[in-house]
C-alpha cells in the first residue's frame, strides 16, 4: 500500500481522485512552503510525494540520504527549477512535472499584462478607488495602443508560442522572437541573433524561459538599456531569470516605460520600490490560477505520482 503526501491543498476534484487511487494520502494544510526539516521527513515517511512551488528539495535536502522510502516527486507545476533534478536522481527519486496543462492559462496572464500595462489599468482602477477621477476628457491617462506594435519574447517554447499566436492573431502584432534554435512556427516571427536585438526592436519585451541555473539572471541592465524608452517589460516566466535590481533601476530613471510582472526574485517579497511606481503593474503569481487549470495541474501530477508507485513510466518525467 503507497502512502502519499500531498504538500499543499488542492482543489478537491484532485483529491477525490488522489483517494481513487492511493489508500493512505496525507493532505497537508499549510499553504506555506515546506521547510528543509520536512522535506527531509517527507522524503523518508512517504513512497510519493507531490510538492510545488516553494518546497526547496536542493541537493542539502539530499544529502545524507540514501535509499529514501519515496520514490518520486510529482511536481504541481511546469516550472520545476525548485527541485535539484540530478541530487534527486542520484537518490533514486523520479521527478515528474505538468507541461501542457499551463500553456494557455499563462499566455493569457501575458496578455493581461500586456494590456494592464499599455492602457495603464492598475492606476486607472486606483485612481477611482480612491475616489479622485474627475470624469472624462480628451488627455486623460493617454497610454499605448497594443494593436499593430511589435511584441519580443523570449524563450519560444508552448507558452511563448501561445503568446505570440494571441499577440499576432488577436492585436495584428509583429513578432520577435529569442530562442536558442529556430523554431518551425504556425505563424509569421523572425528570430532575433541576440537578446539586445530583439529589445531593440520591440514594443514589449516578454519573457517566458523556463526556470533553472542555466536561465538564473539572463535579464539585466544591458537589456533594459537596448529597449525603446516607449517599451514595456513583461515576466510571467520565474522572477530569478530577472536581475530585479536592474529592472527597478530602469524604471525609476525612465529608461523603459513601465512593466507588468506576475513573479518576483525573491516571492513572495516583492520590493517596496515595485509597489509604489504607477508604471508598474504588479500581480499576485496568477499565471495558472483559474480552477480549470489548477485541476489539470493536480490530476497530472496524481496520475504522475501513480504510474510511478505502480512501477510504470510516469508520462512527464522530467530526469
Amino acid at each position: 500500500m503507497s502512502r502519499v503526501y500531498l504538500t499543499r491543498p488542492l482543489p478537491e476534484t484532485v483529491l477525490t481522485r488522489a483517494r481513487e487511487l492511493f489508500e493512505d494520502i496525507e493532505v497537508r494544510e499549510e499553504t506555506a512552503p515546506l521547510k528543509i526539516g520536512q522535506m527531509r521527513a517527507a522524503l523518508a515517511l512517504y513512497d510519493g510525494v507531490l510538492p510545488t512551488l516553494g518546497d526547496m528539495f536542493s541537493a542539502e535536502v539530499f544529502r545524507d540520504t540514501e535509499n529514501p522510502r519515496c520514490k518520486v516527486l510529482a511536481n504541481f507545476g511546469v516550472g520545476y527549477n525548485h527541485i535539484d533534478v540530478a541530487a534527486a536522481k542520484a537518490a533514486g527519486v523520479i521527478v515528474t512535472n505538468t507541461p501542457g496543462a499551463v500553456t494557455d492559462a499563462t499566455a493569457d496572464i501575458a496578455m493581461t499584462l500586456i494590456l494592464m500595462s499599455a492602457r495603464r489599468a492598475g492606476e486607472g482602477e486606483r485612481l477611482v478607488r480612491a475616489g479622485l477621477w474627475k470624469g472624462w476628457h480628451p488627455t486623460q491617462m493617454l497610454g499605448l495602443h497594443v494593436t499593430g506594435k511589435t511584441v519580443g519574447i523570449i524563450g519560444m517554447g508552448r507558452i511563448g508560442q501561445a503568446i505570440a499566436r494571441r499577440c499576432h492573431h488577436g492585436f495584428g502584432m509583429d513578432v520577435v522572437y529569442f530562442n536558442r534554435s529556430q523554431k518551425s512556427l504556425d505563424f509569421p516571427a523572425s528570430r532575433a541573433e541576440t537578446l539586445l536585438d530583439l529589445a531593440a526592436v520591440a514594443d514589449f519585451v516578454v519573457v517566458a524561459v523556463p526556470g533553472g541555473t542555466e536561465t538564473h539572471h539572463m535579464i539585466g541592465a544591458d537589456l533594459f538599456s537596448a529597449m525603446k524608452r516607449s517599451a514595456y517589460f513583461i515576466n510571467i516566466a520565474r522572477g530569478d531569470v530577472v536581475k530585479e535590481v536592474a529592472l527597478i533601476a530602469a524604471l525609476q530613471v525612465g529608461r523603459i516605460a513601465g512593466a507588468g510582472l506576475d513573479v518576483y526574485e525573491h516571492e513572495p517579497k516583492v520590493p517596496d520600490a515595485l509597489r509604489v511606481m504607477e508604471n508598474v503593474t504588479i500581480l499576485p503569481h496568477l499565471g495558472t490560477a483559474a480552477l480549470e487549470v489548477r485541476e489539470a495541474m493536480g490530476l497530472m501530477a496524481v496520475e504522475n505520482l501513480h504510474a510511478a508507485l505502480s512501477g510504470a513510466e510516469p508520462p512527464n518525467r522530467v530526469n
